[in-house]
């Protein structure tokens, strides 16, 4: 809960200007009600005391004695190597013991000047041992004064306490806080309860002014758990009394109510569908239409989207942040890179079966496959950018003069991999005797080391044209010929490789940022482009190439679109339609909105070709249930503009789709019915409220996201939205089931693991072993760093697969796959395995580019808890991708009680992407539930956990949803009714309201 308006005295009169100006700059802190609830983040227990005879190891300890002696030391170190760094041993005693506490670095000089021999005071720290002896390690101490009664009494208080660690800055330390809510902490018992008295009695709660005490000056852990718990309520409840009396105030909205007509043009839509609906898009498409039949507006979250097959064959590449990926390889949860440079998931992967496939020949050289029904992002130069299929493109492929009339937009160059493992420096190997080809390390790299690659080999065998416009390499070796055309393509240039009698040239141009050159005499020849010259690829010709296995994916993303072969822009995405289906039925018109042109264009041409003559009303051949479906943008032309606008406004248009265009005064509706936002949190509450503005009476509003943001998910756990989520595996995607392998409490287990290895083997299918770690010279550095102190190191793929092979796994094909092997190597185990004569595949991460073997079933994560949420996902995507059910194990050696444990759990627990935001929510924070935060440091719960503490968020709903019911203006409620004017300021409010 925020600020109590009873505490709303200035930090800086209680404090002082200089303490309240930066409590209010870096923690935003202006008022005694906000300093008593920052609350702290935990606490330290100092311990109770303990005699020097009776320390024990590894323990937090607080002990009182006397200082007997203190001596400096200088060292010579590698952070100090000239002998200035410094060592303070403090030995003490109390008469039953002596103890060794050591300070270090700048932290000895206060320590030097406190502890003199003779002093008494109070340590406390952790007890470890250096060469055999007992030491604290920078304990915390106090120094003791006074008569021994005093000291005696300050002992026991100091010693018992726990002691409060507050979120801090470099500029207030957690102690200069707890000084300062020690100061206004009397001003608790003035807070209003915002409970009304029945709830907190009858929930056993304490008052809010002593639920205050108890957070900031708790006594014991009983004392913090109890106002945690109190606290907690405060938040949640206040919040559901909010989000409740929305709903109230939407209950008695009226809506016009949208039954679809049992005969109507969602029924002749879906007697035509390409596919059968699954059973979980029939279940929520009847949550949608129970929704639409009432009389409020419906306010819900459609999780998922239904397919519009849009496809590419599986042998297609995709470009993904560790360079490019086959198509077939991808999965749900995998990332790829969209054209903007940005980093998105595959939000869904829809196999299509075989189906015919074209071939787009561009005009640098480069080809890209597809089928028919493919989405391509394309100009013409002197027009904005549209989104075609590739039939409308191989039926109206050239000008009237033969010249290429459609062009591709180049993509954003990226940083690909990383730059670690490079042996040398990426303008050395290109830079001398060339390279037969370039290595996959040095083209999976940064973009600097891709350009310096680029220069060493221009700057060894490029040559500059007479008129320095034009740039080419020689090379007798087509794959470097390739390779340099890939690089140049990389970097957002074109390149075109023509064969020559001898040798290959390369043909090449830079975008101005890129110099291709770095030797002086080549660079100086240089001249800059002709201004017509842009770096646009033109399609030259459309081929037939046959018939192949296709799928294709979602990217969540707004653009929805990816990078696919030779760095080409292309697009898909999923439209949800029945629902603006059942409401045209109904009589009402229904709006989409999307976040760009591109998109609004895209999906206004996927639901044409969706609905075909269903989309003509009004037009010659249309069907007789057909509505009219048009497009709303802010770069149309007039005359087409006025038509829309025309259509929508005397209701021969049902549906619409555009961008803010849709938003403006001049646009007006016949009856709308049904707002669908895609995309939702692209677009402001204004601007969302002003379109659901634009209906007679509130209409519906269907709101569509395909990977719910944790702000998103907050909401939804809150209540805020109903929630109707599409989670069902896609067509040809066999189930996976996922358990965890506790390998150190119980080793059986691991054992069952092999033997369900060699079960699945012996039912003719395939194995993956996963490890974190390879195993060669190379890491064992950083391994030794990772097993400092307890820890070991991680396991390796080298080690795993000898004790496999000699062990569990005796008599059965193993190989190894890791990063460092070479790429002709790295092939060979990859063909063999893909060909079944390798049976178990002990790997590293690399399986996650360019391995798709269907036949693989069984998949073991070798410390799995050293893995992120992410890509546990997507390393399971790799079983299951055939007929057989799929089955992944995750061997952790992690207690019950561990965080990593629980994670594991719960990725194993759901192969929902959902559920997965949920997890990552746990990790990341809501966000501000009740304004356009998204995630992070911004939020308006202090000591709520949104997913740990569902039970609460579930049963204050309940309390507030009652309360509300029966006395909706919160009367005779003061405390209350201030906690949700201090909640809810101006900008939330507005947020509330308008949702």
């Amino acid at each position: 809960m925020d600020l109590v308006p009873a505490l709303e005295e200035p930090l800086k009169k209680v404090l002082g200007p200089a303490t309240a100006k930066v409590m209010a700059e870096n923690l935003g802190l202006h008022t005694v009600g906000d300093l008593l609830h920052h609350y702290p983040r935990r606490y330290e227990e100092r311990g109770q005391l303990t005699h020097l005879a009776d320390l024990p190891m590894d323990e937090h300890v607080t002990v009182v004695a006397m200082v007997a002696d203190a001596r400096l030391h200088t060292f010579a170190s590698s952070k100090a190597p000239r002998g200035k760094g410094q060592r303070l041993e403090v030995t003490i005693t109390d008469g039953s013991g002596r103890l060794q506490l050591v300070f270090f670095g700048n932290g000895v000089h206060k320590p030097h000047k406190d502890l003199l021999p003779g002093t008494r005071a109070m340590f406390s720290g952790k007890v470890s041992v250096f060469n055999r002896r007992l030491q604290l390690a920078h304990p915390a101490y106090q120094l003791l004064k006074g008569d021994d009664t005093e000291a005696g009494e300050s002992v026991e208080t100091w010693a018992g306490a726990l002691i409060p660690l507050y979120p801090a800055t470099a500029k207030l330390e957690s102690w200069k806080l707890a000084k300062a809510i020690q100061t206004v902490l009397p001003t608790a018992q003035e807070a209003l309860d915002p409970l009304p008295p029945a709830l907190r009695e009858g929930r056993g709660l304490v008052s809010l002014p002593e639920a205050l005490l108890k957070i900031h000056r708790p006594h014991t852990k009983s004392d913090v758990a109890e106002a945690r718990a109190r606290l907690k309520w405060d938040e949640a409840f206040v919040l559901q009394v909010a989000l409740a009396r929305r709903r109230h105030a939407d209950t008695l909205l009226p809506a016009v109510p949208r039954a679809p007509s049992p005969d109507g043009l969602l029924t002749a839509f879906d007697d035509r569908l390409p596919f059968t609906l699954t059973d979980g898009q029939q279940k929520v498409s009847k949550e949608i239409f129970d929704d639409l039949a009432t009389s409020h507006p419906m306010h819900r979250l459609l999780q998922g989207e239904v397919g519009s097959g849009k496809a590419q064959p599986l042998d297609a590449l995709v470009l993904t942040p560790t360079g490019f990926r086959r198509m077939g390889s991808l999965a749900v949860g995998d990332e790829v890179i969209v054209p903007e440079g940005e980093i998105a998931l595959v939000d869904g992967v829809f196999p299509q079966g075989e189906r015919p496939v074209w071939r787009l020949v561009l005009s640098d050289g480069s080809s890209v496959e597809c089928d028919d029904e493919h989405l391509w992002i394309v100009g013409t130069g002197c027009e904005p950018p549209q989104v075609m299929t590739t039939r409308e493109i191989r039926l109206d492929t050239l000008a009237a003069d033969g010249s290429t009339k459609w062009h591709i937009p180049a993509a954003t160059p990226v940083d690909l991999g990383g730059d670690a493992a490079l042996p040398s420096d990426p303008y050395l190997l290109g830079h001398g005797t060339l390279p037969e080809s370039v290595p996959e390390d040095f083209k999976n790299t940064s973009v600097k080391n891709r350009l310096a690659l680029l220069q060493g080999l221009l700057d060894t065998d490029g040559t500059v044209d007479t008129d320095g416009t034009g740039i080419s390499l020689r090379s007798a070796s087509r794959g470097l010929a390739d390779d340099v055309a890939w690089l140049v393509r990389s970097l957002g240039g074109r390149a075109r490789v023509l064969p020559g009698k001898a040798a290959f040239d390369v043909s090449l141009a830079l975008p101005d940022e890129y110099a291709p050159f770095r030797l002086a005499r080549k660079a100086a020849r240089v001249r800059p482009r002709p201004q017509d010259d842009t770096f646009r690829r033109g399609v030259r010709a459309v081929e037939y190439v046959g018939r192949k296995p296709v799928r294709c994916i979602s990217v969540a993303h707004p653009s929805h679109a990816y990078v696919t072969d030779n760095f080409t822009v292309t697009h898909n995405t999923m439209v949800a339609l029945r629902a603006m289906l059942a409401v045209v039925d109904a009589g009402g018109q229904a709006a989409m909105l999307a976040p760009t042109e591109v998109l609004a264009q895209q999906h206004h041409r996927s639901v044409v070709e969706m609905m075909g003559d269903l989309a003509e009303g009004g037009m010659l051949g249309g069907s007789e249930r057909a509505t009219k479906v048009v497009v709303l943008t802010g770069s149309m032309g007039a005359a087409a503009r006025r038509q829309a606008l025309l259509d929508l406004v005397t209701g021969e248009a049902g549906i619409v789709i555009g961008t803010h265009a849709l938003i403006e005064d001049k646009v007006q509706f016949h009856d709308l019915g049904l707002v669908v936002v895609d995309e939702q949190h692209r677009f402001g509450v204004e601007q969302r409220d002003a379109l659901r503005g634009k209906g007679k009476q509130p209409p519906h509003l269907l709101v569509m996201t395909a990977t719910p943001i944790p702000r998103t998910v907050a909401m939804t756990v809150f209540g805020d939205l109903e929630t109707s989520v599409l989670d069902q595996l896609p067509a040809g995607r066999s189930p996976i089931a996922t358990h965890v392998v506790p390998a150190a409490d119980k080793p059986h287990f691991l054992t069952r693991a092999w033997e369900r290895v060699r079960e699945e083997v012996a039912k003719g299918h395939q194995a993956y072993v996963v490890c974190p770690r390879i195993g060669d010279e190379e890491d064992a550095k950083k391994a030794k760093k990772e097993a400092e102190g307890d820890k070991r190191p991680p396991l390796a793929v080298l080690d795993v697969a000898g004790q496999l092979s000699e062990g569990p796994l005796n008599g059965i094909e193993v190989e190894v796959l890791h990063g460092r092997m070479h790429p002709d190597d790295k092939d060979a185990v990859m063909r063999r395995f893909a060909a079944g004569e390798t049976h178990v595949l002990v790997a590293t991460t690399v399986i996650e580019v360019g391995v798709n073997v269907p036949n693989a079933t069984a998949m073991v994560i070798m410390d799995a808890d050293r893995f992120g949420v992410s890509q546990l996902h997507q390393l399971r995507g790799r079983v299951g991708r055939g007929s057989a059910p799929g089955l992944c194990l995750l061997v952790t050696d992690m207690p019950e009680a561990s965080a990593a444990r629980q994670r594991l759990n719960a990725v194993a627990s759901t192969l929902d992407g959902f559920e997965l935001s949920r997890i990552d929510l746990e990790q990341r924070r809501e966000g501000d539930v009740l304004g356009q935060a998204q995630s992070g440091a911004r939020t308006s719960l202090r000591v709520l956990e949104v997913i740990e503490d569902e039970e609460v968020i579930a049963e204050a709903r309940e309390e507030a949803t009652r309360l509300v019911t029966e006395n909706p203006d919160l009367e005779g409620l003061p405390g209350l009714r201030t906690a949700l004017d201090a909640l809810l300021d101006e900008e939330r409010e507005q947020y509330l309201e308008k949702g």
